[in-house]
């Protein structure tokens, strides 16, 4: 046996312990708390009223944010790599905010937001007296998750755009296509699976975002939480089953959307090959 395949063999071995220590034990520990007591015991913390409050908020803001974020997404990618009114520095710049998220703590974020539109800011109290409060409200929720995932779509379609060029698009136009037709018409079939990608992102990461929403919210029962903070909560009350009931719920999600990310995949070479 040569000396890279034996390396190759224990970086192997340590991939598959890594995975298994991080990710199968922890994952088979909250199966198993949360049917220490049976069945019946899972669905009594599901179906309790605060329950399905977290879950009815997860559910909404995970909508809201997955279309805002598309619409808004692809408008900015749209926008940094074909907009020829964008500077050079211009560009940077827009790059640099995309990222921030990245860099800054999600906490961070969540914090930023109660700074400027809380309920002691000027904005926050105009707007609480119209009737529309941002802070411990769902706007701010939705705000929060909206700023953790902005980057995620963005950057999911902008080398997709710079890949296929503008040459099928310029032609379109001269051929007397409007803007909104070159874009359903030639830019969409070329970008639908960098948007699809973008999509599943943003649901994995608005169903498990805390920090951000922890701040915005107030993680007040019944009005503002969601089902991670009801996590949080229960763990921080010692009812643990009841947190890992919600744990295994967000964990079946994720990995529902992974195996669709899969399947995705898969019918993209399909369609790339028949291509």
């Amino acid at each position: 046996m040569s000396k890279r395949s034996g390396t190759a063999r224990v970086l192997i071995v340590l991939t598959y312990a890594v995975f298994l220590l991080l990710l199968i034990i922890p994952l088979m520990q909250v199966v198993l708390s949360a049917m220490e007591h049976g069945v019946s015991s899972v669905l009594a913390s599901l179906t309790r009223p605060e329950a399905l409050h977290a879950m009815k908020m997860t559910l909404s803001v995970v909508v809201v944010v997955t279309l805002l974020n598309t619409m808004f997404g692809i408008f900015m990618a749209i926008t940094i790599v074909r907009g020829s009114w964008i500077g050079r520095s211009l560009r940077r710049w827009l790059n640099s905010i995309i990222d921030l998220p990245y860099a800054v703590s999600p906490v961070i974020g969540g914090f930023m937001i109660v700074l400027m539109l809380g309920p002691n800011t000027v904005v926050g109290t105009l707007l609480a007296d119209a009737g529309i409060p941002i802070v411990y409200a769902f706007p701010g929720m939705v705000l929060a998750t909206l700023f953790v995932t902005f980057p995620l779509m963005v950057r999911e379609v902008v080398p997709v755009l710079q890949e296929i060029g503008t040459q099928q698009e310029e032609a379109a136009s001269m051929l007397g296509a409007y803007q909104w037709t070159t874009f359903w018409r030639v830019t969409w079939p070329s970008i639908r699976w960098g948007v699809l990608y973008g999509v599943v992102l943003t649901v994995a990461r608005s169903l498990g975002e805390f920090g951000a929403v922890l701040v915005v919210s107030g993680n007040i029962m019944n009005k503002t939480q969601t089902m991670t903070t009801l996590v949080y909560q229960d763990v921080d009350n010692f009812n643990i089953a009841s947190a890992n009931s919600l744990a295994l719920v967000l964990a079946a999600g994720s990995i529902a959307l992974l195996l669709f990310m899969e399947w995705a995949k898969k019918r993209k070479g399909v369609h790339g090959d028949a291509h």
